[in-house]
């Protein structure tokens, strides 16, 4: 009868079960709704949420300089910008600075009156970041007073109160995430840095300062030239053909500045921006940029009878060795997609296009010799087409249409189910071997690899489809390559996991191999299917036991537990000094394994510093390495 009753008020749905979640009470509930997730990168959203407020006041024109200070888990955000309104509001009877801090769609953006452009991506502002928050403080620096609330978990602990006076202006944030909320509050000081660089490129004049104290550095990002200083920055480890290209122009109230210059490299990298927003999925800013570079190269090389009747170029020969920033300011963006970050304004394209259709070819037609270059890189870029065509052919009739077609050296899963599916690619025969008998064949194949891939950043297309190690990974995911041929719905294995040995050659190989992805299979970055296996450093003997440890940490920890003891300690150097079921318990196992997922933070850093790592320049690799030595703990040489 109890049973009964229960059910019946489980199925009673009517007003009474509507809940209402009061002021900040839903971010609380469901922070990734507002931040993407709690992990690492919803906790440096809370920071450029913060510091976004500020670029927004530079766009206004009204700040010159932002400050950013992480000390431990406390961020501290400062600007000279006109500071947060602090009067009654109107409507809602208390200072506009409480208003802004405690209401989710309050602030200055929605009326162009005080925001022509804004780069606030959800439209959530300070407010969700205030929810998150163990405590948030706000001091505003105005009218020669200085203003200050101080909030918990986002409830004000007092109304907005004057503390001093200052001959400042501007306002200061500064806050400590929940730990209630997130899984850990640790900052990055990379991804921080990576961000304020950004905004330094896409804002010239714009002086960051950033302070990790942690660290014990300080970094200050300024440029002078915006977009072209970017582009610069992005191709310090390639050969640049020529000066860049640059444009900054106001088309039908659509702000649009282009930087671009073509290298020595066969990759295409472009970059596009709306707002400051990095629209790392493209949009109509870059349709409208791709079609006019194809359009005015093909009608300057008709011109200039350097094109021959039978042959034209096509979008992919333009951007061959191109590296450009495209960064569009508007009015009212429209984002879309998977990330929302792919612009859909259609008018973008419009802007875009008659800007490049007008002065890139002016620049090509005032600077012959520059033209010259780039026709002619773009002329072998046609050719190189031609050969990649043939060899992608070869490669498409040797594809998984048929499974006979599958490359000899992959030992198959059983599954035919990609979402239960999952490949090892493995160094080395002796490595593949182990794995071959120790994997659980329902659903794991394994690929070994002989020696090291070619290195794709030093390569043409058609170099690389003529590559047998290539050709065989290609042939094994089914998914193609480039352009034409990529279509993620035919690949084969939704975990792609490359397992090498913990040593420098293991680290090279894992390095081509994620190159290649990057530079070819980009999409399988961003849809999380690749993944790094870790294989234990250490096997350790104690008391008739044994375990495995997978880091210099794991072995101190048990160094200190077990001192005085007797034990035997072995340090695994490569794959193949594990015997089949030693590599299934320590590495494949699904229920004891780890696995690092490979994922894009920042796909423009990403970009240079793999041209850098495998680049044909020598200063900025040998460089890099230097500054970064002092990271490195454990390397086998």
């Amino acid at each position: 009868m109890e049973e009964e009753k229960k059910n019946k008020v489980e199925e009673k749905y009517d007003a009474s079960q509507i809940q209402i979640l009061k002021g900040l009470e839903a971010v609380r509930r469901r922070p990734a709704m507002y931040i993407g997730d709690v992990g690492i990168r919803g906790l440096h959203h809370l920071i450029f949420e913060v510091v976004d407020n500020s670029v927004d006041e530079a766009l206004a024109g009204h700040c010159d300089y932002i400050f950013v200070k992480i000390d431990k888990d406390i961020v501290e955000v400062e600007d000279n910008g006109r500071g947060i309104p602090t009067d009654i509001h109107p409507t809602q009877k208390k200072s506009a600075l409480e208003v802004v801090m405690t209401m989710l769609h309050a602030g200055g953006k929605f009326d162009d009156k005080v925001y022509r452009i804004s780069g606030g991506l959800h439209g959530v502002g300070v407010s969700a970041v205030n929810a998150l928050c163990e405590f948030l403080e706000a001091e505003v620096y105005r009218d020669g007073k200085i203003y200050f609330q101080r909030y918990k978990r986002g409830e004000p602990e007092e109304p907005v109160k004057v503390i001093g006076k200052t001959k400042k202006r501007g306002t200061k944030i500064r806050f400590k995430p929940d730990r209630e909320i997130f899984r850990r509050v640790e900052f990055n000081k990379e991804i921080v840095a990576q961000r304020l660089r950004e905004i330094a490129f896409l804002n010239k004049g714009l002086k960051i300062d950033f302070e990790d104290v942690k660290s014990g550095t300080k970094e200050r990002f300024y440029s002078t030239e915006g977009v072209i200083d970017l582009v610069k920055y992005l191709d310090s480890g390639r050969q640049r053909l020529h000066k860049p290209f640059y444009v900054h122009e106001v088309q039908n109230g659509i702000e649009v500045e282009i930087a671009m210059e073509y290298n020595d490299s066969y990759l295409e990298n472009i970059f596009t921006f709306a707002n400051t927003i990095n629209t790392h999925e493209g949009g109509t800013h870059l349709i409208g940029f791709k079609s006019a570079l194809t359009r005015t190269l093909n009608e300057y090389a008709r011109k200039h009878n350097q094109l021959k009747d039978d042959l034209t170029f096509t979008g992919e020969d333009t951007r061959e060795g191109l590296t450009a920033v495209i960064s569009v300011k508007i009015k009212e963006p429209q984002f879309e997609g998977q990330t929302k970050t792919k612009l859909g304004n259609p008018e973008a394209k419009g802007a875009v296009e008659s800007v490049m259709n007008e002065k890139f070819y002016a620049f090509l037609e005032e600077n012959p010799r520059i033209a010259n270059v780039i026709i002619n890189k773009v002329l072998t870029a046609a050719k190189s087409r031609e050969a990649a065509r043939k060899a992608r052919e070869l490669t498409r009739r040797k594809s998984l249409i048929d499974n006979e077609f599958l490359p000899g050296k992959l030992a198959d899963c059983s599954s035919e189910n990609p979402d239960e599916s999952e490949i090892f690619v493995v160094e080395g025969d002796s490595a593949g071997g182990s794995a071959k008998q120790g994997r659980d064949r329902r659903f794991q194949a394994i690929l070994p690899l002989r020696g090291k891939i070619l290195n794709v950043e030093k390569s043409g297309l058609n170099k690389i489809l003529s590559n047998e190690e290539i050709r065989t990974l290609i042939s094994a995911l089914g998914c193609g390559i480039g352009e034409e041929d990529f279509d993620i719905s035919k690949l084969r294995y939704k975990k792609i996991v490359i397992m090498t040995d913990a040593d420098v050659d293991g680290a090279h190989i894992r390095t081509l191999l994620l190159t290649f992805f990057f530079r070819f299979m980009k999409e399988l970055i961003d849809a999380g299917v690749i993944y790094i296996a870790q294989p234990p450093l250490y096997r350790v003997r104690y008391d008739n036991k044994e375990m495995y440890l997978y880091s210099d940490e794991e072995l101190q920890t048990f160094l200190k537990k077990h001192q005085g003891e007797k034990y035997e300690i072995q340090r695994y150097k490569g794959l193949g000094e594990m015997n089949p079921e030693q590599l299934w318990k320590t590495t494949m196992d699904p229920e004891r394994r780890i696995l690092k997922r490979v994922t894009m933070e920042d796909a423009a850093e990403a970009d240079r510093l793999f041209s850098i790592l495998m680049g044909d320049e020598v200063e900025p690799r040998r460089k890099f390495i230097e500054e970064n030595a002092k990271f490195v703990e454990n390397l086998d040489i």
